[in-house]
Parts: structure tokens; C-alpha cells; sequence
């Protein structure tokens, strides 16, 4: 029997949870790049990177920003990528046609100032688990682009992603052992992770997107398929209509 079976509930989560010291950055913006029609990574600067911290893909970390009022704006963001050797961080921003982050992200110049906080820790997946399964929308792209590029060579992953533009399937690592499945919207989506055919052996699976998709993906995980909780991590990234939004579903 598969440890993502029901019973092993009583076992202790595989996740390791590491704590860091919250500490207030200040950067500047040093290159920008549009990744496809819905993202654009956009690259920070400043010796006051020196020392961040980000052990997990799954990291959030609050960038801090003032919008095209003045107003200061939050959100949390997943680390892209950091550089230590050129004290660089990206970000990869989703963009919607309405939203302070994303209306900043496409106006962002070389020397825009901004503050990154955190992040305030990490959540540890181990790396030798038999399989992975990693889905969600646009907006987990950039930490499953991040999970893939760290997971072993040997690992055998399958990636569910909905996104609306055929250039972001360019924009995960190919690898050996990897299967992926592209779906036009949410209902796909969730359709997608309730008839998945999963690998044998342990593993561990992975969701992060919009609020009630990330709620319905829980069920079918859970419930319906009867994973065990201490194997799945589910996130919801953003929520219709709310700013600032982060909260862990698992």
C-alpha cells in the first residue's frame, strides 16, 4: 500500500518546517523580462539581498511596493530565483488586466525602488520521494518552474498546470522522467488531478492558485481519492477580488 493511503494519516508530515529571521530589504529594480503574454519576471538588485534566505519552492516572501497612487501595497511572491554571487532575486509576476502588483510589474524601470520582507520561513520537501505531483494555475508556474529545476534528475514528476497562453508551456525545465498535462481552465483543471493516474510507490503532491479551484482540489484529494494529509500541500495563492491574499489549505 502506498503511503498516501488514508492510514498513514497517523505518521508525521514529511514536511520540515525552518524558521528564518524576518528581516526588511530594500532593492531596486535591475532588469525586466515579459515571459509570455500573462508573466514577467522582474529582477532585483541591492546589498541588502546579502544573506537571503530561500530553502524551498514553496517559500513566500511579502513584496512590498507603492502603486500608481502613492499608496504603499503588499503581496506575497514566491521566489523565482536568487543569486547569491550578484545579490539578485527575481520574482515572476502573473498580470491581470486589474491589479496594483501587476500594473506595477509592466511599468517597472531599471532603479524603481521597492522592499522585500522574509521570507519568514521555509517548508522542506524532501528530494527522495519515488514521485511528485505538482499542479495549479498561472500563478504557481514560477515555484513549479523553481521545483523542477532542484528535484533530482531521477525524479519522476507530472505537472498539471491551466494556463491560458501556449507560451508558458515553454517555461518549465525539460527533464527526464517528467509528465505534463496543459488545461484551458479551472473545471479542467480539477478534472485533471480527480482522474490523474498516480506512480507507484510514495510521493507527494503539491497545488497552489485561485481560492475555490485550490478548495476543490483539496476535496478530490483527500476525500475523494483518500490522500493522505501529511502527503499534500495545498495553497491558495489569490482570491478573487481580495489583495494581500495567501492561505494554506493543508
Amino acid at each position: 500500500m502506498s503511503f498516501l493511503s488514508r492510514p498513514d494519516d497517523r505518521q508525521q508530515s514529511l514536511i520540515r518546517r525552518v524558521r528564518h529571521e524576518l528581516v526588511r530589504r530594500d532593492v531596486h529594480v535591475v532588469r525586466t523580462e515579459r515571459l509570455s503574454p500573462g508573466l514577467q519576471a522582474v529582477t532585483f538588485g541591492g546589498t541588502s539581498l546579502t544573506g537571503f534566505t530561500s530553502l524551498s519552492f514553496d517559500d513566500h516572501l511579502k513584496f512590498i511596493f507603492r502603486d500608481a497612487h502613492g499608496h504603499e501595497q503588499r503581496r506575497d511572491y514566491t521566489p523565482r530565483h536568487f543569486d547569491a554571487d550578484r545579490n539578485e532575486l527575481t520574482l515572476v509576476f502573473a498580470l491581470h488586466d486589474v491589479g496594483a502588483a501587476s500594473d506595477w510589474a509592466q511599468r517597472a524601470q531599471i532603479g524603481d525602488a521597492a522592499v522585500i520582507g522574509g521570507p519568514r520561513g521555509s517548508m522542506v520537501i524532501p528530494d527522495h520521494l519515488d514521485w511528485y505531483l505538482l499542479a495549479g494555475d498561472a500563478t504557481a508556474l514560477p515555484a513549479i518552474a523553481r521545483r523542477l529545476e532542484e528535484l533530482p534528475a531521477s525524479a519522476r514528476t507530472v505537472v498539471l498546470l491551466q494556463t491560458g497562453y501556449a507560451q508558458d508551456q515553454n517555461l518549465l525545465p525539460a527533464r527526464a522522467g517528467l509528465t505534463r498535462q496543459w488545461l484551458p481552465n479551472a473545471a479542467a483543471l480539477v478534472g485533471a488531478v480527480r482522474s490523474v493516474a498516480l506512480p507507484e510507490g510514495g510521493g507527494f503532491v503539491w497545488c497552489a492558485g485561485e481560492a475555490s479551484t485550490m478548495a476543490q482540489l483539496r476535496d478530490v484529494l483527500i476525500t475523494e481519492r483518500g490522500l493522505a494529509r501529511t502527503h499534500v500541500k495545498v495553497s491558495a495563492y489569490w482570491k478573487p477580488g481580495a489583495s494581500d491574499f495567501h492561505e494554506d489549505l493543508t
